[in-house]
């Protein structure tokens, strides 16, 4: 039995760092792909080879934190977390494909943890709800892994749908689809990849997480989606501008949504110049090269600019009106050149499905 499963990477269009805060968020797949081919075996052992690194590399299927590193590690992750699930994956070989850039923002890692579980899961013919599945790989990211994400990147990974946003309240963990679909009104998304790789297991990523429980504590409440604004003045400075992102990001990805059901991608571009500086003075994940190429976007047409993703690095999202796009992609190739960084790479970009089963190459 063969078995070939995808799964893609996403783009967040609003609401970041809210997921692990129980807030708000509104993401895309994307139509870029990990591609998951597995043959199972009786060995009892997992063999996986992958374009991102030296293979094969063997899985004990009682693997723990620890045993394995790297990118096999984001594999052992789904395997050890599947197991705490009581669900036993089998041995057999795996090989591994992608067409989502690693280190971009766009979810790299939640594309494979995805698309492996996808694979595991119909090789022993267990159908799990969405959530759940997002759940695991969430686990084998935080737990085995080190990252300590929240659960944005799988949910629209395993939910995503075309030519629709993912209105995601990681409150009650419920996913409702939003008409996205900006070429209709001719409008483009581009995706600026600035060629400046981040790893979410560093520790920049970790200090934000930290500095939003520090002001969730202080504010005497669960999470800071139980907060007010007014209260911030209980919370020392940086705590306070941390939490002042989340809560008004959140408010930001409702009226995204309102925004969106009419179509008004001026009043969408506004929000997301709005959260990119909100990023960058009160949660300070930008960085100015990232800054430098959503400036670039807006001077020369576009609507709206923002970082997405974990930030320190990745991508730029811009909304683009069709007749501008050319001269929004020269402008930031100019604006990043004179500055003495890479060229970015621009693309256009679309909602895309979510995680299924994939027909053979």
């Amino acid at each position: 039995m063969r078995i070939r499963y995808s799964a893609p990477g996403r783009v967040n269009l609003i609401g970041e760092h809210t997921d692990y805060n129980q807030g708000l968020a509104l993401p895309i797949a994307l139509p870029q792909r990990t591609f998951v081919n597995f043959e199972p075996d009786p060995s009892g052992v997992l063999s996986v080879s992958s374009a991102f690194g030296d293979g094969p590399v063997r899985i004990g299927l009682d693997t723990v934190p620890g045993q394995v590193t790297g990118w096999a590690a984001y594999v052992a992750g789904v395997v050890w977390a599947l197991l705490n699930a009581g669900i036993a994956a089998p041995g057999g070989t795996m090989t591994i494909t992608s067409e989502v850039e690693i280190g971009l923002g766009l979810s790299s890692s939640a594309a494979l943890e995805c698309g492996v579980l996808g694979a595991l899961l119909a090789a022993v013919g267990v159908d799990l709800d969405r959530v759940d599945q997002a759940y695991i790989a969430q686990q084998a990211e935080n737990e085995y892994v080190g990252a300590p994400t929240g659960l944005l990147d799988q949910l629209a990974s395993l939910c995503g749908e075309p030519r629709q946003a993912l209105l995601i309240d990681f409150r009650d963990v419920t996913v409702q689809p939003v008409r996205f679909d900006p070429d209709a009104s001719g409008v483009a998304l581009l995706v600026i990849d600035s060629r400046a790789r981040h790893a979410h297991a560093g520790g920049e990523y970790a200090a934000r997480r930290a500095s939003c429980a520090r002001a969730a504590t202080a504010l005497g409440v669960a999470s800071l989606r139980e907060a007010d604004l007014s209260a911030l003045q209980r919370v020392t400075e940086v705590d306070a501008r941390r939490a002042r992102h989340v809560l008004t990001e959140n408010q930001r990805v409702l009226d995204c949504v309102a925004a969106l059901t009419s179509s008004d991608f001026a009043a969408v571009g506004a929000l997301w110049n709005a959260s990119h500086a909100s990023m960058r003075d009160d949660f300070e994940i930008t960085t100015g090269h990232l800054d430098l190429l959503a400036a670039a976007a807006v001077q020369a047409g576009a609507l709206g600019a923002r970082m997405t993703g974990g930030g320190f690095g990745g991508c730029v999202i811009a909304l683009v009106p069709a007749q501008r796009v050319d001269a929004v992609s020269d402008a930031v190739v100019a604006a990043a050149r004179a500055a003495g960084y890479p060229k970015p790479g621009v693309t256009r970009a679309r909602a895309g499905a979510g995680a299924g089963p994939a027909t053979a190459a």
